[in-house]
């Protein structure tokens, strides 16, 4: 079973999806928003792609590898973004997104 051989890609997927998640939610919060929108707006797409990645990979999806490229492409870019900004909520969403990015680089 493919879930079974990704059990490290399955728990850095699901951190990260959390993190980018709280990560949204909380720039939401910011004072100035408009400065967040790029952050907010990468979180969005590492969330998703990682939520998809792991039910790919739960349903033995033939496109692992291909999915698991394009999602460390974009854990790279939100991490890379948070990095950017001094809250701690973007800070351990980027180190959250970097470790993805390389568990899922792993795979592919």
């Amino acid at each position: 079973m493919a879930h079974e051989n990704h059990t490290d890609l399955l728990h850095a997927l699901h951190d990260c999806m959390t993190e980018c998640n709280h990560c949204f939610d909380a720039c939401l919060q910011e004072d100035d928003v408009k400065m967040m929108a790029e952050c907010i707006r990468l979180d969005r797409e590492c969330a998703d792609i990682c939520g998809y990645l792991e039910q790919a990979i739960s349903r033995n999806s033939p496109f692992i590898k291909e999915l698991a490229a394009v999602c460390a492409t974009i854990c790279e870019a939100c991490g890379n973004e948070c990095k950017k900004h001094d809250h701690d909520h973007c800070q351990k969403c980027a180190e959250a997104c970097f470790k993805c990015a390389e568990a899922c680089k792993d795979v592919a």
